[in-house]
Order: structure tokens, then sequence, then C-alpha cells
């Protein structure tokens, strides 16, 4: 399937901003294009293309950034450089970005400007990237739709009537629309690879640890969410997890990488067996022709020597689905209680926010506990299943972009959703397991709308995942990006 022309009308990107990001690192390098020449192309997309669509927030004053690419560009000849030279990035506004304003999505934070970066945003500064602004988010990150009342909603890139996904939405756009490079985003319930998968991009979830976060008050507590690459392309994100990932000694639960990613995908996938989870058994609600394009992209799949077979876990998916519910409110509820004790701050919150802090609130230990076991029960059971398969594949969202007014989906397929996240159920299952996860895209329905599909590897298996996924970009009829 051809993809449909974006809706928006803008003019076509040039020829700058369509290259990818490491053909621009390369031509910096052997002078063929300034720092200058190259920052200036992507403020002028963002100029034309960004009052459409709000994907970008907080953009620096275009002449700091041009002296920050002046400053580039007399650089010393025969300075070293860092692997993201002369890149513009804007960061996901739930990172913090020293001296640069972190919303959060939230009004408590509306002027908030932090004095220090997080870990893996000082690594892309030092890789050489100048930060130009921020990407929007929903408020705290909370749920697949990005919109709050800080910046407003971001539109899909490819029918401004539609959500873009979130919680990395604004990143997602942004990449499908040439306004970036590369970017950034971060996952706990599919937040990489939900609007990646919605915006026609590729968003990578790496497996617990990989890439550090913090500063961060619950270093041994934060598990789930992660940090991670979008990408336009496979070896964009992976230049980027390059400089995102390793170990950071105040990231006690991080680890050094196991060499370069983007090296590694010198050497292409051999292929093997994938598990189709589809939707495990009638248990998920999945909008009618969702299966249908990922079931095709499977056939691709089968070019580069990947065999899909159905296959359907012996495991009680609505427990596993609770336990997610639970572990997430027992972190992401707990810490927005400081924010719901204050009655200032409460009235402030949207109703999502407030759902967890309460939940979390009446948590038990026993609960929690109990919770932590039935993960690792499902952790155990994802290595069966890698003793006998490379990869599970499974849809990256349970319905298509729906209009971007509706804050969540009230019924998936027939079925009543009992909770904001209950519809982004699928994108948990990797997330409980550690797994690395990634989002391809695989095409559009008679709709125009986008859809992606996730492949899951074993944990710390990024690279075999990132390969898989390479040996499904080179099989698509079509490129990324709107």
């Amino acid at each position: 399937m051809m993809r449909p022309q974006t809706k928006h009308a803008v003019p076509p990107a040039g020829d700058i901003c369509r290259q990818s990001a490491i053909a621009l690192t390369e031509a910096i390098r052997r002078g063929e294009l300034s720092v200058r020449e190259v920052v200036t192309a992507f403020l002028d997309r963002i100029e034309t293309v960004n009052p459409l669509v709000n994907a970008i927030v907080s953009l620096r004053d275009r002449a700091d950034i041009l002296r920050e690419a002046d400053a580039a560009d007399i650089r010393p000849k025969g300075e070293e450089t860092g692997s993201l030279f002369g890149l513009p990035i804007a960061i996901k506004d739930l990172a913090l970005t020293k001296s640069l304003k972190t919303s959060f999505g939230s009004p408590i934070f509306a002027n908030f400007v932090p004095q220090e970066d997080d870990f893996f945003v000082e690594r892309i500064r030092r890789a050489g990237a100048i930060i130009i602004g921020k990407t929007n988010v929903p408020e705290f990150g909370l749920g697949s739709n990005t919109y709050n009342p800080v910046f407003g909603p971001t539109l899909n890139a490819f029918d401004p009537a539609l959500t873009a996904g979130g919680s990395s939405g604004g990143a997602a756009v942004a990449l499908a629309l040439d306004m970036v490079p590369v970017a950034d985003g971060s996952d706990f319930g599919g937040s990489l690879r939900n609007p990646a998968g919605w915006n026609n991009v590729y968003g990578f979830r790496p497996s617990q640890g990989l890439v550090p976060g913090g500063p961060d008050l619950e270093v041994f507590h934060a598990q789930m969410g992660v940090e991670g690459p979008m990408g336009r392309n496979v070896r964009d994100m992976a230049l980027l997890l390059d400089v995102q990932a390793g170990y950071h000694p105040q990231a006690p639960l991080s680890y050094e990488k196991p060499g370069s990613f983007l090296e590694g995908l010198g050497m292409a996938a051999t292929g093997g067996r994938i598990a189709w989870l589809g939707d495990l058994g009638g248990h998920l609600p999945i909008e009618p022709g969702i299966s249908g394009l990922c079931e095709a992209s499977l056939g691709r799949l089968a070019n580069a020597s990947f065999v899909a077979e159905p296959l359907l876990p012996d495991f009680d998916f609505e427990a596993l689905w609770q336990a997610f519910v639970t572990l997430r409110q027992a972190s992401s509820g707990c810490a927005l209680k400081v924010h719901y004790d204050d009655p200032a701050k409460r009235g402030l919150l949207k109703p999502e926010a407030i759902w967890e802090v309460e939940n979390a609130m009446r948590l038990t230990a026993p609960q929690i506990r109990a919770a932590s076991v039935v993960r690792t029960s499902w952790h155990r059971m994802l290595l069966s299943i890698f003793d006998r398969f490379e990869l599970i594949a499974l849809p990256t969202a349970q319905v298509f972009p729906f209009e971007v007014g509706t804050h969540w989906p009230r019924e998936v397929a027939g079925r009543a959703m009992d909770s904001y996240h209950r519809w982004m159920q699928v994108s948990a299952f990797a997330t409980l397991g550690g797994c690395p996860a990634v989002n391809v895209p695989v095409g559009f329905d008679a709709k125009g709308r986008p859809m992606g599909m996730q492949l899951i590897g074993r944990p710390r298996g990024d690279l075999a995942v990132l390969k898989a996924a390479a040996a499904y970009e080179a099989t698509l009829p079509w490129p990324a990006g709107a």
C-alpha cells in the first residue's frame, strides 16, 4: 500500500530537512553543509509547519540558536566532534533541559526552568546536538493523546482532525513532518510506540536499564518507564540510541551498552521465527482493519527470512493487566501525590492524574507485592517464548488515531473501556517484561489513518530487535514520515 499525502497544506520538505540524520552529520563533517545551513533549514520548516500541528513548544529564540550554530561552524580545524554534531533537536517536554522551560504539560510547571539536564539530555548536548526547544506531551505524560492546558493539542501528521497519540506525540509529528531529523521519547505504557505508529515513523523502547533514567528520586523504584529514540528510519534511531545508552553512576539499575548499535546494524539480521500474538485469542478488543495490516506486514518479513506463527501464551492476561495498573499507580500515582496534597495544585490536575493518585493511596503493600509476583511470572513466560522464537509481534495500538477532541476511547470494538489507558493494554506486555520493542509502520487504512506493529525481543536483545526492524524497513514500498 502506498502512503497517502499529508492533508496539511504545507510545501514539500526541503532537501536538507528530508535527509536522514546520519546523512546530515556526514555532510557537516565533510564540510558540504554548515551547521548554520542545517539549523536554518529546520527552523524555516518549523516556522512554516508547526503552527498547523503544534508539535514543537518552548522554541528558543532564533538568533540564540543561530549563534550556537555559528559557534559550531568556527570550531578549530581537526577538533573532535560528537556523533550528533550540528543536528537541531527538540527534547520531549517530560525531560529536564537546563535553562529551557520544562512544563510536563502541566500548568503547575508552566514557567518551570530546570537548572540541570536529564542524564540522556546531557549526553545529547555532549554529542554536539543543538537543542532548539521541546516537543509537546500530554499532562505528566498520562494517556496517548497529546493535549495539555499549557500548549494545547498536537495534531496528527496525516490528518489534523485526529490525535497524534502520546505521550511522545509532539516528537512523532515533528519527525513525520521533517521539523527535526531525529527525536527522543519516553515510554511507560506505549509512549514511544503508539505515536510512532500513528504518524508513520519508528519508535524504540529500549530494554529496562539500557538508557539511564534521572536525575530521579526513585532510582531503585521507577523501573517501567524508559527513555529511547525515534526516527524516520532505523539507522537514525540507532545513532541516537548510541548516545543515550550506557551506565551512569547515579542510575544504579543502568548498565553498559554492549557496543555500538549503529555499527551493529552493519551486519544484517539472519531471520528466525516470530510469535504473532494478535488479539490474544480475543482477549484484546482491536478495531477492524488493524490485524490485517499487521499480518500483511509480517508477510513482508518473510522476504527477510522471518517466519511468523500464531501463538497464544497460556497466561492470565487480565491478571497481568491489573498488575500493570497497580504498579503504574504505585509509581506514577505516588509521584503525583505531592501535587494532589496541595489544595492550590489539586485543581490543576487533570482527572486521569487524580484517578492515579487516589487509587495509589488505596494500595497496600501486599497488593504491590502480588502485582510484582505476576510481573515476574510474565517475565518467565517471555523467556520461555524466546527459547523458541526470536521475536514477538503485536499491533502497536488497538484503535486507529481518533478525533483529537476525544480524550480517550470509551469503547473499542464494542467493548467498554474501564480506564483512560485500558485501550492501550497491548503496549503493556513489553513494559512488564522489561523488553526492547520497536514500532514499525505497517501502512494506512482506507481512511488514510496510519498504524504500526510492535516487534518485541528478549530482555537486553536490543540490537536483534533493531536488526529485525531494519530488515523490515528494507521491504517497505514507502518512506517513513509524511
